[in-house]
């Protein structure tokens, strides 16, 4: 069952995911992919998706067929998502800018990068919704080219959803590969795949640790650790509606940590009721079991203003407020990586639906991270211009400056053009 804190007792630390040669075993792996390139990506194929591939590259025709398989109400559903997911990003769109005083020009230019790479957990798992979230921001940037990875199934075909969304998402390439050596093709290139300038997507602890490692080689989005939700509640919210809330990222991951923090006792107590008759009714109610008992837990407060300050000191991936009026609460959330507000926005609305972007910042990231967005896309450069008569009158002070930090030939650089020349 899960915990109950009443009062002013400690809060329970989140328990970290278990390393034990995760490391040693993905720099083993990225190591064989630089060396065998495709070779290596077709037996890790075989070792761990089970999957007999005879090219690592999805054809056209395997995507029109997996086109032709989607119902007509997943279609329509998947429309719908992109449609609000590229209105939303689009409103994230920058320009670069441009400042003339006198004879000094200087500004910004905003540039996408060359050559996105998004992964996609895959095999038996279907995350349309990924795909979409993750590809849409790129095509909106402008990254001329958008390359997916996502494991093939045993029979090594990709979920028709997946596929589907792909093409809806303007990605330019499908490969079939999974795990840290997706990361590892995606970060230096093989005979098949290209090489990305960006990583992003989610993906189990393998895939989170390859990141890691081959940031610096490429970009990537962030590290992402096990989902979380922060629901803060008063006495309108529904005991049932919470608690289905708070199983909506249970049933993710045994890790998955799941929240509640009220100012109402008989709520709390109707919530930690209500998680025992749901949990047994759910297809995946051992992982929401171990992730109920073992990282989520319920506090109760004597104020929504405390319940924020929680809120905030562990900055969670998602928050809700299932409170009367979210929005008197708004301007006092610091960190979230997305925040639903009031009674009639799950979670899931986000998702799968209304447009923000659901790849965020985990493991409170969000104190300093964002959530996915054509930012992750672009890149920014400046630019100066100034006339001799400009660089005549601050001359002098860079040469100052340059000689003050023991950089002569900075000095120079900027008075030789002063000099006479012979």
């Amino acid at each position: 069952m899960i915990r109950l804190i009443k009062g002013g007792e400690p809060l329970p630390k989140r328990e970290e995911a278990v390393m034990q040669n995760v490391e040693a075993a993905v720099r083993n792996i990225i190591a064989d992919v630089r060396a065998r390139g495709d070779e290596a990506l077709l037996e890790y194929g075989r070792r761990f998706d089970c999957a007999e591939l005879n090219a690592l590259q999805v054809t056209e025709a395997e995507i029109e067929e997996a086109c032709a398989k989607i119902s007509p109400e997943v279609i329509s559903a998947l429309n719908k998502a992109a449609e609000n997911i590229r209105a939303f990003h689009s409103m994230q769109k920058r320009e670069g800018f441009r400042i003339q005083k006198g004879d000094v020009i200087l500004g910004q230019r905003i540039t996408p990068v060359d050559r996105a790479g998004i992964y996609v957990p895959g095999g038996t798992a279907c995350y349309p919704s990924t795909v979409l979230m993750d590809a849409i921001p790129a095509s909106i940037a402008g990254v001329s080219e958008i390359i997916m990875a996502t494991p093939a199934g045993k029979d090594g075909t990709i979920l028709p959803e997946v596929l589907t969304a792909a093409k809806l998402a303007g990605v330019t390439k499908i490969f079939k590969m999974g795990g840290a050596q997706a990361i590892a093709a995606l970060a230096y290139g093989t005979e098949s795949v290209p090489r990305v300038d960006k990583i992003v997507g989610p993906g189990n602890i393998y895939v989170a640790t390859a990141k890691r490692m081959v940031f610096g080689q490429v970009g990537i989005d962030m590290v992402a650790g096990p989902s979380e939700i922060l629901i803060v509640a008063d006495s309108s919210a529904k005991a049932k509606v919470v608690a289905a809330d708070m199983l909506s990222q249970a049933e993710h991951d045994v890790m998955a940590s799941s929240i509640l923090v009220t100012t109402d006792m008989a709520l709390a107590e109707a919530v930690q009721a209500e998680l025992e008759v749901q949990i047994p009714q759910l297809p995946r109610r051992d992982i929401c079991r171990r992730s109920i008992d073992e990282n989520s837990f319920i506090v109760v407060v004597d104020s929504i203003e405390r319940a924020i300050e929680i809120s905030n000191s562990i900055a969670p991936e998602h928050l809700e407020l299932c409170v009367e009026d979210p929005f008197a609460l708004l301007d006092l959330v610091k960190h979230a990586g997305s925040i639903f507000m009031g009674n009639n926005a799950p979670e899931a609305l986000g998702d799968y639906l209304a447009g923000p972007n659901h790849t965020l910042p985990t493991s409170g990231t969000a104190r300093f991270s964002s959530p996915l967005s054509v930012d992750d896309f672009i890149k920014k450069s400046s630019f100066t211009y100034y006339t001799y008569e400009a660089l005549g009158e601050v001359k002098d002070a860079i040469a100052a400056l340059a000689n003050k930090e023991g950089l002569q030939a900075h000095a120079k650089s900027a008075t030789i053009r002063f000099e006479e020349v012979e």
